[in-house]
């Protein structure tokens, strides 16, 4: 039987903080945490990624002469293709981004030229360093709005800057400062007020704070295909004009979000935020290009198509190695690590220019998935169906238990589906497994039954009217 209980009080193990520090053995291993089997897939990128670590410690005369090892992924839709890019970059902590190679056109028509994939990488690495150092001042921004909010719940007396030592009411005390006899008063005030403050018994208190209104763009200033000028306008004329600041009343635990993030906006140095960004983009980041079997086909004698040898030849310079400019500065693709991904049904890799073949020197061939496969997918990864719906259906008291036939009556359903119809993967197990649950989903709230065990029988049960009608499977599974 199996049951995977959820404990909230075993903290998930940390990734390690850089992946390519570790051997390609331990980088394959923690990809078997979340994906099964593509050994082949996994040990390519492990390498790749090892080879980041190896390139940092070579002479510098050679360093930048040591170019990433392009991959290229063949393999049809829903083997995992993407979930091992994706992985491996948030396991490594490093700036990831996945694109379309469809979605380019080629520079000159309206649309989204190739450039713009760098310039997306960077900021998607902006907003990771940012939140990193966030993460690291943030409790010292939590006790700055605290002594903020404290200073709005008891303001202080007008006369408690004017006044001077020696001025009436003072006292001196024997370490030479000066203090008013209230003012011992007022602190065990503030005190007894930062405790109800902790305990949320000010919660219901209104408080009158100054913010800078946010701006949001009325409408889009940049055509579409001109990404490339990278001009912030509505930046550059808040810059110009000084920005005003208007009153808000709002509830305590409203006004300490609002006092928190104007204290991290002060504490991080965004200098530093943006120049370890381009350093991550430039020898860490990950960018994978998805469907590029998409652009690849037979030259037409019609003339140029704008959505595939054109787009091929504009993504050429970026994968060789050229500089792109961003609104932080410029930026080379020289080390960016390029991970392409297509099923290639209709076309081949061979159907892609010359040039760009050559720019992914590394192809790897991810095979279809077993109904074997299926039953792994289902118990042994960490983010698997089985624990995802156990999850959800704790959120409401209950336990939910999946018997070992149950999974192999599930897995014998996904596997036959996708041998029927359209072969999609392993995403056929979430269409098997949401039509499975969707009874007990709706009726969870007002379910007596807090034990919900499905074996091989109930799933069966469950999915004879879907599997055995064809129409009915065709539109449902």
């Amino acid at each position: 039987m199996t049951n995977i209980p959820i404990d909230p009080t075993v903290a998930t193990p940390e990734p390690a903080p850089w992946l390519e520090e570790l051997p390609p053995r331990q980088i394959v291993a923690e990809l078997d945490r979340y994906i099964v089997g593509q050994d082949a897939a996994k040990r390519a990128v492990a390498i790749a990624v090892r080879n980041r670590w190896r390139r940092a410690q070579t002479p510098e005369e050679i360093r930048d002469e040591i170019t990433p090892y392009n991959i290229i992924m063949i393999g049809p839709t829903g083997v995992g293709k993407t979930e091992v890019a994706r992985r491996l970059a948030r396991l490594a902590g490093a700036p990831f981004l996945k694109v379309e190679a469809s979605k380019f056109t080629e520079v000159g028509y309206v649309g989204r030229d190739a450039e713009s994939m760098v310039r997306d990488l960077v900021d998607s690495a902006i907003n990771m360093v940012r939140g990193e150092r966030e993460d690291e001042v943030y409790p010292q921004a939590e006790a700055r709005a605290e002594e903020r909010l404290l200073d709005l719940l008891l303001p202080a007396p007008p006369d408690a800057v004017s006044a001077r030592p020696e001025s009436e009411g003072f006292v001196v005390t024997p370490g030479g400062t000066a203090k008013r006899p209230e003012a011992d008063s007022r602190e065990r005030t503030r005190e007894k007020l930062r405790q109800l403050l902790l305990d949320g018994k000010l919660d219901e208190r209104k408080v009158d704070i100054e913010v800078v209104p946010q701006n949001y763009p009325m409408f889009d200033m940049m055509p579409q295909g001109m990404e490339g000028v990278d001009i912030n306008f509505t930046e550059m004329l808040q810059d110009m004009v000084p920005r005003r600041t208007k009153r808000r009343t709002l509830a305590v635990p409203e006004a300490r979000r609002v006092l928190v993030d104007e204290e991290l906006k002060k504490l991080v140095d965004m200098d530093d935020v943006v120049n370890e960004s381009l350093d991550r983009v430039e020898n860490h980041g990950i960018i994978f290009i998805d469907e590029i079997d998409k652009i690849a086909g037979e030259r037409s004698q019609a003339g140029p198509d704008v959505s595939r040898e054109g787009v091929q030849r504009d993504l050429l310079p970026i994968v060789e190695g050229s500089t792109v400019q961003t609104r932080y500065g410029y930026v080379r693709s020289d080390h960016i690590l390029f991970i392409a991904a297509g099923a290639f049904h209709v076309s081949k890799p061979s159907d892609l220019i010359p040039e760009l073949q050559g720019r992914f020197p590394i192809r790897v061939e991810l095979t279809p998935l077993t109904e074997a496969d299926f039953v792994r997918i289902m118990t042994e990864p960490e983010n698997a169906l089985t624990r995802q719906y156990q999850a959800l259906v704790a959120a409401e008291g209950a336990e939910l238990i999946f018997t070992d036939d149950a999974i192999v009556e599930i897995a014998r359903l996904a596997f036959m589906a996708n041998d029927r119809m359209e072969n999609i993967g392993a995403r056929r197990l979430h269409t098997v497994m949401a039509t499975l649950m969707e009874d007990t989903l709706f009726d969870l709230p007002e379910l007596t039954e807090r034990k919900i065990v499905f074996d091989g029988a109930r799933v069966r049960e469950r999915l004879v009217a879907v599997v055995g009608d064809d129409d009915l499977r065709r539109y449902i599974l």
